[in-house]
């Protein structure tokens, strides 16, 4: 499903890295230039498939809110009788199915919802979908709050705060600290300049003290919330803690708590 969507370009990229010496050397070209970016994204989709697998026995519906490129709807077998509602921009939402359906994917597998967070009312598109509040569901936020407004995740993850009890909220955030400067972090000068230079900078943060009180105003319950260095060492196993970059970077479990 990755190399499906990837352009022709990547797709000769990926198939090198089906080579072992040619992989290695790629991946240590990657880890220089984003320090830590390319091991926190192959844990933390980890990390979040296994939350995803342990609350889709008791629910049927799923949220992929700013769904991108994710493919869970195809690859996770835990969600194979779950209703998927995907949310996100429609130029991207067109690209990914245009690129699926060429490959012969089954586009049945997910409901797609094309919003622009900044600028439309994503709520009323997804219930227009189909999606039933009062029965609980998982919520999956992943990569996005950064590029976003603090109003506007706010409301996102109030709006998660009111969904039926029992409910799961998954999401990431950046830690404050790397965008006001307080904090210092391997690798943090790489990936701002990065995400400055796609012209798509980071605008919102959270720090991880302020996170429970946060949650808990917009009626959540904070689960877990671990950084980089925590859950490349839950995924990877602890041999891994040598792996520097990205600690800002953080994923939480939080649940709707029943009354």
């Amino acid at each position: 499903y990755a190399r499906a969507l990837l352009p022709p370009d990547l797709r000769f990229a990926a198939k090198l890295f089906s080579l072992r010496p040619t992989a290695a050397l790629l991946n240590r070209y990657i880890d220089r230039r984003s320090p830590g970016a390319r091991t926190s994204g192959v844990a933390r989709t980890r990390l979040i498939d296994e939350w995803i697998e342990q609350a889709a026995p008791a629910m049927d519906q799923v949220v992929l809110l700013g769904a991108g490129f994710d493919t869970r709807a195809w690859r996770l077998d835990a969600l194979a009788s779950a209703r998927i509602f995907e949310v996100d921009h429609p130029a991207t939402a067109t690209v990914k199915q245009q690129r699926l359906r060429a490959a012969g994917v089954d586009l049945a597998r997910a409901t797609f919802v094309a919003v622009d967070f900044e600028k439309e009312d994503f709520v009323k598109s997804l219930y227009a979908a189909g999606f039933d509040p009062s029965r609980p569901a998982i919520v999956v936020w992943e990569g996005v709050s950064q590029y976003l407004g603090a109003d506007v995740v706010s409301g996102v993850i109030a709006w998660a705060g009111r969904l039926a009890p029992g409910s799961r909220f998954i999401f990431t955030y950046v830690h404050e600290g790397v965008l006001n400067g307080s904090r210092a972090f391997a690798g943090a000068g790489e990936a701002l300049a990065n995400v400055n230079a796609s012209g798509e900078p980071w605008k919102f943060g959270l720090t991880p003290e302020q996170l429970p009180s946060y949650l808990r105003e917009r009626g959540l319950v904070l689960l877990s919330d671990l950084g980089a260095d925590d859950y490349r060492a839950r995924v990877m196993g602890e041999g891994r803690r040598d792996i520097r970059g990205y600690g800002f970077y953080h994923v939480v479990l939080a649940e709707v708590p029943h009354a």
